[in-house]
């Protein structure tokens, strides 16, 4: 299972300090999903090593415009494990980009309906399930979240659309278990398969995404045999 964190200075921990917490929570993996204008340089090889987990580089792409977006996407998709596309006024661009892994917290600040639910499921976009504002938020805004995820998940069910699930984290103090998105995940009804679903996509997204970025990937459904292939 893998987590998709923000580290300084798009948050307030460190990689090293995320990836040692993660660990700790029996995270197999965690995803740096920093906002594009908030990148940071670390060493993901030397963090995974020391605490025995994988590190994989990824971004969160935030603009209004489509042009802008469409660029971000193929400068980086070579560059990155996983993409991720920020939610709301580009809801509609990002499900249309098979080079676009997860469109991130797609309620938040936009909202998803069935035209959007089939282009993602056509086009293998991951939609993300974010249970930051429900842990972190109270009142009228954790209602509104819960709301949002029952109506996605919904969508998601009905197209079945790839999804991922995250407690979108900005520092290590915000970091959840798994049982804690499970006991989160059931207010919006999901069961325990499914929230392992969505903790498992995010490693499945690096592993697929690293295996076409090899050399003996050329494109989809073909690649290079070597002898050590068999």
């Amino acid at each position: 299972m893998y987590e998709g964190v923000h580290a300084h200075p798009d948050g307030e921990a460190t990689v090293a300090r995320l990836a040692k917490t993660a660990a700790e929570y029996g995270y197999d993996g965690v995803v740096v999903r920093n906002h594009g204008d908030a990148q940071t340089e670390y060493d993901a090889a030397a963090i995974g090593e020391e605490y025995d987990i994988d590190v994989a580089a990824g971004i969160e792409i935030r603009t209004d415009e489509a042009g802008q977006a469409s660029g971000l996407i193929g400068n980086y998709r070579s560059k990155r494990d996983v993409i991720c596309v920020h939610g709301g006024s580009l809801n509609r661009f990002a499900v249309e980009q098979p080079k676009v892994d997860v469109l991130a917290h797609p309620m938040r600040d936009g909202d998803v309906n069935h035209v959007l639910a089939k282009a993602a499921a056509e086009n293998g976009v991951h939609m993300e399930f974010n249970f930051g504002r429900v842990f972190r938020a109270d009142g009228g805004p954790r209602v509104q979240a819960i709301q949002g995820l029952r109506k996605l998940r919904e969508l998601v069910d009905q197209y079945d659309v790839p999804y991922v699930v995250t407690a979108d984290p900005y520092s290590h103090l915000q970091l959840r278990g798994p049982r804690e998105l499970l006991a989160v995940g059931e207010t919006v009804g999901f069961d325990r398969e499914a929230i392992e679903i969505g903790l498992n996509a995010w490693g499945d997204i690096v592993e697929r995404n690293r295996r076409r970025q090899s050399d003996a990937y050329i494109e989809p459904g073909v690649r290079i045999e070597t002898d050590d292939d068999g």
